[in-house]
């Protein structure tokens, strides 16, 4: 299965994302296809969305102490719920839909995550820090958020021209 991310501002990013009913094989099929992509573009997360399909899947790897991303770390997460949060971080995320762009956001420290497996088993997984961040930017495009839309007015603003000027350089290479 080919997959290539899509990238703002496709409107595509707004959809929100179905709840996964068959754990099958085209369900395998996507998530293989999604870790190597995102581990060829340096990602730690990628939503289901992001490769163009609005079902409710993603998948993290957060590097080790080393930078290094075991396959032993994947997590593959189906229909996540979070069911308690606490506490505040912030984090300057970027997102792979949104190239070459960097921004404090401020996110729950600490979260309880119910999930499904790839085979429909349902898991729980209690993160903090960098996994917990990684969890909501993830989940954020399931609902069709992005982490610019994070952003206060005048950041925003800020970020459209800097990225249609980005765009049009792009273009003019």
């Amino acid at each position: 299965m080919k997959l290539t991310i899509v990238e703002y501002p496709d409107k595509r990013l707004r959809i929100k994302s179905k709840e996964v009913k068959s754990f099958d094989e085209k369900l395998h099929s996507l998530l293989d296809a999604m870790n190597p992509l995102m581990m060829s573009t340096n990602g730690i997360g990628l939503a289901a969305i992001q490769v163009a399909h609005p079902i409710r899947a993603l998948i993290l790897n957060i590097p080790d102490d080393e930078g290094e991303q075991s396959p032993d770390n994947l997590l593959e997460i189906i229909n996540p719920v979070i069911s308690k949060k606490s506490g505040e971080i912030m984090y300057q995320e970027g997102c792979l839909s949104v190239p070459k762009f960097y921004e404090d956001i401020k996110r729950s420290e600490f979260l309880t995550l119910n999930y499904q497996d790839r085979d429909g088993n349902t898991k729980t997984l209690e993160a903090e820090g960098l996994l917990s961040i990684a969890i909501q930017h993830e989940m954020d495009h399931l609902e069709g958020v992005l982490f610019i839309d994070k952003l206060s007015y005048a950041r925003r603003k800020k970020f459209e021209k800097e990225y249609k000027r980005m765009l049009k350089e792009r273009k003019e290479s």
